[in-house]
């Protein structure tokens, strides 16, 4: 099975990583498209264009299988238009994990931290106002402008970083949040430091697992056989640190990123 993965850029690799621990005998390739990055501040319509080009990149180079979008606010902007433009291709999205977190949470107080583009996209605001309507829950929203950035500026543990979490977690500490929604694929890479300040027993919750064990399901319709190696191949749209997206993959071989235009 050959598999297509993208992000804006490093966030997506939390995804790739549940990936290949779940999926075996199987191909990855996965794009950083890091020169239009962060999607998460871009237009829906700039968004669904660096997506398709990107599936178009990976179908007419690799002759993928399946193309897993790695990016809550891609999966949003546009998800629906690659199903309906490639139908035989299966397409796996991130959304975030609101409805497993209501579900973990027993102080009935859930956070969400996300993009600002992912909070305003009409997916999310329906399925929130669905969940949240459906138990006594309340909802701690909030948009993290800039965090992508430092992340991927390998900025994760610097005073500004911490800064910006401590402003926006805050009320989620004194509002009783035990739950704690990533939104977005970079911000598993900052967990230790939202636990530490949150100061409480907490869950985290983002969606690469159940992402890995939905891809193996459906490969079953291609007849995949889930036995033998893998093969990871990584591209950029400019320039990325490869040490990072080795750390954050922990694979044994130091792989190479190639640069790609689209």
């Amino acid at each position: 099975m050959k598999i297509g993965v993208f992000d804006s850029g490093l966030g997506g690799l939390t995804i790739l990583k549940e990936l290949t621990t779940t999926i075996k005998g199987a191909n990855f390739f996965y794009l950083a498209d890091t020169l239009n990055a962060p999607y998460g501040e871009k237009t829906p319509q700039q968004i669904l264009q660096y997506s398709l080009q990107i599936t178009q990149f990976f179908i007419e180079n690799h002759q993928i299988d399946a193309l897993i979008v790695a990016c809550n606010t891609a999966t949003s902007a546009a998800i629906e238009q690659i199903r309906l433009k490639y139908p035989n291709l299966i397409v796996i999205g991130t959304e975030p994990g609101i409805k497993p977190a209501i579900e973990m949470s027993s102080t009935g107080r859930v956070g969400v931290l996300a993009t600002p583009a992912t909070l305003k996209g009409k997916k999310y605001q329906e399925l929130a106002k669905k969940l949240s309507s459906q138990k006594n829950i309340i909802l701690f929203e909030q948009s993290c402008p800039g965090l992508v950035e430092q992340i991927e500026k390998a900025e994760i543990d610097s005073k500004k970083t911490k800064d910006m979490l401590h402003s926006w977690l805050t009320p989620m500490r004194e509002g009783n949040v035990d739950t704690i929604v990533l939104g977005c694929t970079h911000y598993p890479l900052v967990a230790d430091m939202i636990e530490h300040i949150m100061q409480r027993e907490l869950n985290l919750v983002h969606t690469g697992d159940a992402i890995a064990k939905r891809l193996l399901d459906l490969s079953k319709n291609i007849a995949h056989i889930n036995e033998g190696i893998i093969h990871v191949t990584l591209y950029s749209t400019s320039k990325i640190d490869e040490k990072i997206t080795n750390n954050i993959l922990k694979l044994k071989k130091v792989l190479p990123v190639a640069l790609v235009k689209l």
